[in-house]
């Protein structure tokens, strides 16, 4: 046990005089916990290498990856600057611009005296939704009645039942019309703009027109054949757009103020047009006729003035012709035998081959036999034979049988080759849809039966079209040139200059001489003979008349059918005007060419010398009323 009082003094601070503990396990704990509490920082923790200090290995591979990532944000943006600058272009300005395609009007058709025949205007397609009006149906029919005439109240009440809604009443309402609907404001009522071709003379050319449906498509006539003509450039509208998609006007395409004043010129003249139509529609009713043509060609170059087809319709409302061969013009596109108006083409071909001089002498029998088939003249039963007459007679007779003889004294082939060059067969390229090429028969059956050559003589046993006869007296009468029958004068400005023009092309096929021997013959024909009806003082005119059979679609000829026709040239000794009308099937005992075509024509060349001022072609005998008058005195029956 310790001695209490002794004090215990501590150790001296001497470390090498400081003794060791016997117990070196106790004294290191003491120490250590000693050594925690005096001084922390006895002890230095060195920081792990891995968590403080990177290797120079991983900077290089950090400093790797940023330049990488330099060079491929680089070369990206090369690409996409240089290389595929162009094709990024192209498709940010597609998705910053709008591309729109306007309706553009179709170009205006005029006559030769620029009258417009056929124009685009503004119209509007009438819808109604029943069940969205805020008045009665009753009084909503009443209200669209009064602007509507053609529809009835009660034709529309019918209308709205059909369905709720989406019911179609007009799609061509004018203008003016759209407007006082509009003015209505009442609910269930919408108006569709759009565009539709009018034609202000209404039927008074639609068989030369035609019309354009809905989709402003050509679909007969002019309309169709000069499809590319008449539809102007279509124009492209680049407009920009933002970015919700409205559309920004930046700027206008160069050349989208000069507008296309092009109009499609004609060579018809709707003065003589609307005349003749009356002249033909009037004389078709005094004969109940099915139907009738009148052509007026000028001779010098084919120009048709004046093409006419009864019945018509009214191109406006092309969609209420019930009977679709109304859309069709039969002179250009269905075939005819054309009798007796073509025995002065035949004439012509003998007078050029020199079988026949004018002077030539035919006896004329009234009938004689062919390869055991009867052909007598028409007037035989009551009038027997003509006897000898000259070439001129022969025409003014109509003598089949004398025609027949002169066709004889031709070789087959040489007269079958002669109206292939007349090019029968085929078609003349006239600027109307559906022409229809003359028909001849086959060169074997023509050369080796006498039958054919001679029914041929009179104009049967072969067919072609009004409009193909129509311009082979415009051979005759021009000097023997076979000009291209056209109605197309071209594509005038509105200063009159013409900015494109038809290639018109013209084939000797008579010589001159012939042209006018003929020429004369056929006036004979007026002055002496059946056609004489259509004589105008004054004026030398000549003509020739036809009333042929009219053959059967299975073989032969019908029994009480016929085409009758009347062709004239005005005047004869300066030839510019051809005028052909056929009518067929006229009713009644007297139908012939020369009372039922003649008269037709004669009207026809009195408006022509008055629209015209032809001058007449000899002095005018005086009447003694008239003479007495410019004397001065009074006349007294």
């Amino acid at each position: 046990m310790a001695n209490p009082k002794v004090k215990n003094f501590p150790e001296p601070r001497n470390r090498r005089s400081r003794r060791r503990p016997k117990n070196r396990e106790v004294l290191s704990s003491n120490l250590s916990t000693k050594k925690k509490i005096q001084s922390p920082k006895v002890k230095k923790v060195k920081p792990k290498i891995n968590e403080f200090e990177p290797p120079k290995q991983r900077l290089l591979m950090v400093w790797g990856f940023l330049l990488f990532g330099i060079i491929a944000l680089g070369w990206n943006l090369y690409h996409l600057q240089v290389l595929q600058s162009s094709e990024l272009l192209d498709k940010a300005r597609d998705q910053q611009m709008t591309y729109l395609r306007p309706y553009l009007p179709r170009r205006p058709i005029v006559d030769n005296q620029n009258n417009v025949l056929a124009t685009d205007r503004l119209v509007y397609t009438l819808f109604v939704h029943p069940k969205m009006f805020n008045i009665s149906q009753e009084e909503m029919a009443q209200r669209l009645s009064a602007i509507l005439i053609d529809q009835k109240p009660e034709e529309l009440l019918k209308k709205f039942k059909i369905r709720e809604t989406g019911i179609r009443l007009s799609y061509d309402v004018p203008e003016d019309k759209a407007d006082q609907i509009a003015r209505l404001s009442l609910d269930g009522l919408e108006l569709i703009q759009q565009y539709t071709r009018f034609y202000p003379q209404e039927d008074a050319l639609a068989d030369v027109l035609g019309y354009v449906n809905q989709e402003h498509e050509g679909q007969a006539g002019i309309e169709l054949s000069q499809q590319k003509l008449l539809e102007r450039e279509l124009m492209t509208l680049h407009l920009s757009r933002s970015g919700n998609g409205s559309i920004i006007p930046t700027y206008i395409d160069e050349g989208l103020l000069n507008a296309d004043e092009l109009r499609l010129k004609l060579t018809i003249d709707l003065r003589l047009q609307r005349e003749i139509r009356t002249i033909l529609k009037a004389q078709m009713e005094v004969y109940n006729a099915k139907r009738g043509a009148v052509i007026v060609m000028d001779v010098r170059d084919g120009s048709l003035l004046s093409l006419v087809c009864e019945p018509t319709y009214d191109a406006n409302k092309y969609y209420d012709v019930k009977d679709f061969a109304l859309f069709k013009n039969w002179a250009v596109t269905d075939l005819y035998e054309p009798g007796s108006t073509f025995k002065p083409i035949n004439v012509a071909i003998a007078l050029d081959k020199k079988v026949i001089k004018p002077d030539t002498v035919i006896y004329d029998p009234g009938r004689i036999f062919v390869d055991t088939w009867p052909i007598s003249n028409h007037d035989y039963a009551s009038n027997g034979g003509n006897g000898s007459i000259n070439i001129a007679q022969v025409l003014q007779r109509s003598s089949n049988v004398a025609m027949v003889q002169i066709m004889q004294r031709l070789d087959r082939q040489d007269y079958y080759n002669y109206l292939r060059k007349l090019e029968l067969g085929q078609k003349m390229g006239i600027d109307l849809p559906g022409e229809t090429a003359s028909h001849l028969k086959d060169e074997k059956l023509f050369t080796s039966t006498a039958i054919e050559a001679a029914t041929s003589a009179f104009g049967q046993g072969f067919s072609l079209t009004p409009i193909k006869l129509a311009q082979l007296h415009s051979a005759i009468a021009n000097g023997g040139k076979l000009v291209k029958p056209h109605l197309v004068k071209g594509l005038v400005d509105s200063q009159g200059q013409f900015h494109w023009q038809p290639n018109l092309t013209e084939k000797q096929v008579f010589s001159p001489e012939t042209s006018k021997i003929v020429k004369e013959m056929m006036e004979t024909v007026v002055t002496e003979g059946s056609g004489s009806v259509a004589q105008i003082p004054g004026y030398r005119i000549g003509g020739k008349t036809g009333t042929a059979q009219k053959a059967s679609p299975n073989g032969g000829y019908l029994a009480n059918a016929k085409i009758t026709s009347f062709v004239s040239i005005l005047p004869i000794e300066n030839p510019r005007y051809v005028v052909l009308a056929v009518i067929d099937e006229p009713k009644g005992a007297n139908t012939f060419g020369s009372t039922v075509a003649a008269p037709i024509v004669k009207s026809v060349m009195d408006t022509l010398i008055s629209l015209y001022v032809i001058p007449p072609s000899k002095e005018i005998p005086q009447t003694p009323k008239e003479k007495s008058e410019q004397e001065g005195g009074t006349f007294r029956d």
